[in-house]
């Protein structure tokens, strides 16, 4: 019970309300004591004006009167002279006088606690007004015993009835807490469980019905978050799929490309000018796929191969990939390929992976520039830091769509171009991280758009 929301507003409900029952308490017990003692005056006020009326009463009438105000004499002022109206004999010396006239609230609660925790019986003096202007002062003596007792009689009646509004009131708070918050957050949790054991399910994702602003807020959020992951997963499913498909296919196109090998073995024994220029290349392409196609079964295997990190002549990667691109431009003068990397500029970095890289961002910009049909200049440059390797690939393109730059390193989502898959970025960034290092988008607009690769020197071989 205690370990439930709604049982611990219930304790703290009734505890609150006892509490502020107290702080009631305190002042309507000094507000008892007066009016007990204005009662008893106005008693003895009525039995002295008995006595005005027939000064010849006996002994036993003025006692009878006495006793029914409760009190053992009775002073009355009228006109400046003090009479003493009523009499007999006092059980001891009077212990303290208190004047209501005066008295503030303050005052009033300091008597009346002082009064019930005091347990020993006194002789008091009590002066007030008299009722009707019938007199300037009257004042009685009496004993402080039945005080004592009405105010015990009378605070426990009261702390019964707080007892009573307070778990009244505790319950029906109670109830009305189950019904607006509880119930509605045990549903909200129902449904958080029911799309923990089945995300793929749209059935369970929650429709927002509360009627409280701040659950309502609550729901829409978990409605969002719901939609995300099942849109999440769902991709994740068909990226699962689809790198399965492709394992099959990098698998078997090694094989093809093992055989094209075989036969570029041959063409490199040709004694054409041309096909010996061109050999190399080939061989060295030939060479790139079956490592990609061996690398893709890896990744399909969640086993990327750690970079093999060695010294690598980065003018000799960058010529690689710039003329596999004048390739593939062919009659295509509108684009210019251009490259400023020192040539004695050597960077430790596994020489496919670097090359794998730049090939990525180098092609982006060739699709790009080609799209948009105006033509441009790509450029690959690098320089050397304290720090780490720089290299800078940049074009003069349209610049790359706002939902490119949105989800930039989103495998699907980040295409720069019409047609791209949205996993060139996603390959090159995996695979710079696994140098130590970063890929970045330093600007892009319609002057053009500007990537950065910064390898740290000392890198580690961390993946």
């Amino acid at each position: 019970m205690l370990n439930t929301l709604s049982g611990r507003f219930l304790v703290l409900t009734t505890i609150f309300v006892m509490l502020a029952e107290v702080m009631i308490f305190v002042p309507s017990v000094a507000r008892f004591r007066e009016d007990y003692l204005l009662s008893r005056l106005e008693r003895a006020q009525i039995a002295s004006l008995a006595l005005l009326a027939d000064d010849m009463i006996g002994a036993d009438l003025e006692e009878e009167l006495l006793r029914n105000a409760e009190v053992f004499n009775v002073v009355l002022r009228r006109d400046e002279a003090r009479q003493l109206i009523l009499s007999s004999p006092m059980p001891r010396p009077i212990d303290a006088t208190f004047d209501l006239r005066q008295d503030t609230p303050f005052v009033l609660i300091r008597d009346a606690m002082a009064r019930l925790f005091q347990q020993e019986d006194q002789v008091i003096r009590v002066i007030g007004n008299p009722v009707r202007e019938a007199g300037l002062l009257i004042e009685v003596t009496m004993e402080t015993a039945p005080l004592r007792l009405a105010m015990i009689d009378y605070g426990l009646r009261i702390l019964l009835l707080s007892a009573v509004i307070s778990v009244f009131t505790a319950v029906l708070l109670f109830l009305a807490v189950r019904a607006i918050l509880v119930k509605p957050i045990k549903g909200v949790v129902r449904v958080m469980q029911d799309y923990a054991a089945h995300p793929e399910d749209g059935r369970t994702i929650i429709t927002p019905t509360a009627s409280v602003r701040e659950l309502r807020e609550a729901e829409e959020a978990l409605a969002a978050m719901q939609v995300q992951i099942t849109s999440a997963l769902k991709q994740k499913e068909r990226l699962a799929q689809l790198g399965g498909a492709v394992a099959k296919v990098s698998h078997d196109l090694r094989n093809i490309l093992t055989s094209a090998q075989l036969f570029t073995d041959r063409i490199e024994m040709s004694e054409d000018p041309s096909v010996k220029r061109m050999a190399p290349k080939l061989v060295g392409s030939i060479s790139r796929a079956v490592s990609l196609c061996e690398s893709t079964l890896a990744f399909g295997k969640a086993e990327e191969p750690p970079p093999r990190l060695t010294r690598v002549h980065l003018a000799d990667v960058v010529e690689d990939v710039l003329d596999s691109e004048r390739l593939a431009l062919g009659d295509n003068d509108n684009i210019s390929l251009s490259d400023d990397v020192p040539a004695a500029m050597i960077v430790r970095a596994d020489p496919e992976q670097i090359y794998r890289v730049i090939f990525n961002l180098v092609r982006n910009a060739r699709q790009a520039l080609e799209q948009s049909g105006k033509g441009g200049e790509i450029n690959v440059a690098g320089r050397e830091t304290e720090e780490a390797w720089v290299i800078r690939i940049s074009d003069t393109g349209p610049g790359l769509p706002p939902r490119a730059r949105e989800h930039l390193f989103t495998a699907f989502q980040g295409r720069a171009s019409k047609g791209g898959s949205g996993l060139g970025l996603v390959i090159a960034q995996d695979l710079v991280r696994g140098h130590g290092g970063e890929l970045t988008l330093v600007s892009t607009g319609p002057e053009g758009t500007i990537f950065e690769i910064i390898l740290p020197r000392g890198a580690t071989t961390q993946v």
